[in-house]
């Protein structure tokens, strides 16, 4: 049975298990998928500063379309945060139909994933990580366990962790937005507010893909 080009392109996504430095190089910035690599001279594209494959360099000094720079910046978003197609869209739809400016909202719904709370406090190297500990049912919030890794944190809420496994995974700096209160049986996290654009560091323009 024939899959339409949408569904397999989201079934190839969700399969990828390439190297993740490759996905950094197709899009020219660094992702931050393989954590404390990263940061550090092992860097892919810090090596090969030009797409991957025989024509990757070749393609690097091509001129890209309008379009070409919109699906660029569509891919790069989603694999930043670890969304899929049906998903981004759903989160696209919905900051649509808010007042005020889509982009913002679609960055803010981003922002406020779990996975991505728990990345940006430090107590995960990548998203991937933090999404496969709160699968693991490792994180709290306001005493209740949530093992869905797209659930939608809001202002006030409390996330905590009793796990002696999961410690500070970096120095990032924590966003404003966010509180971390760690003592030798528990960490918390507060959310303090909601994410403003300019919080948010991600190279990402996301006027292109609205």
């Amino acid at each position: 049975m024939a899959v339409d080009q949408e569904k397999e392109g989201e079934i190839n996504m969700a399969k990828y298990s390439g190297p993740k430095c490759r996905l950094c190089r197709r899009e020219g910035v660094k992702l931050f998928l393989k954590g404390s690599r990263c940061y550090s001279d092992k860097c892919a594209l810090s090596r090969k500063a030009y797409a991957p494959g025989v024509h990757g360099n070749r393609r690097a000094r091509s001129k890209v379309s309008d379009f070409g720079k919109q699906l660029r910046e569509k891919q790069k978003i989603k694999r930043i945060y670890g969304v899929l197609e049906n998903q981004f869209r759903k989160y696209l739809a919905s900051a649509t139909k808010k007042k005020g400016i889509t982009g913002e909202y679609l960055m803010q719904t981003l922002e406020r994933r779990l996975d991505n709370v728990i990345y940006r406090s430090n107590l995960a190297v990548s998203r991937n990580q933090a999404r496969q500990l709160i699968r693991q049912k490792k994180f709290k919030i306001n005493n209740l366990i949530v093992d869905i890794p797209s659930y939608q944190v809001s202002k006030g809420d409390i996330i905590t962790t009793e796990s002696a496994h999961i410690n500070l995974s970096s120095d990032m700096e924590t966003p404003v937005w966010i509180n971390l209160k760690e003592s030798k049986d528990k960490k918390e996290i507060s959310i303090l507010d909601v994410p403003k654009r300019e919080d948010i560091k991600e190279e990402i323009e996301e006027g292109l893909i609205v």
